[in-house]
């Protein structure tokens, strides 16, 4: 498989991560009277998950081949 392949395999599953990390019964699970750091856990929980999604994304397309080509 080229890199390119690669890569984009990577990104589809992240894609579907995101889906379902998004999704109703995760969400659900978050949707809790409460705060942290004054900010209400079900956003601070969208807002941590949604940019451990963009650094992931980011490193997967940033990160060189390490077959040397």
């Amino acid at each position: 498989m080229d890199n390119l392949e690669i890569k984009g395999q990577r990104l589809v599953a992240l894609s579907m991560l995101g889906c379902l990390v998004f999704n109703y019964p995760i969400l659900e699970l978050f949707n809790r009277p409460g705060t942290i750091l004054g900010i209400p856990v079900l956003y601070a929980f969208i807002f941590v998950a949604w940019g451990l999604l963009i650094a992931l994304m980011a490193l997967v397309v940033e990160t060189k081949s390490r077959s040397g080509r």
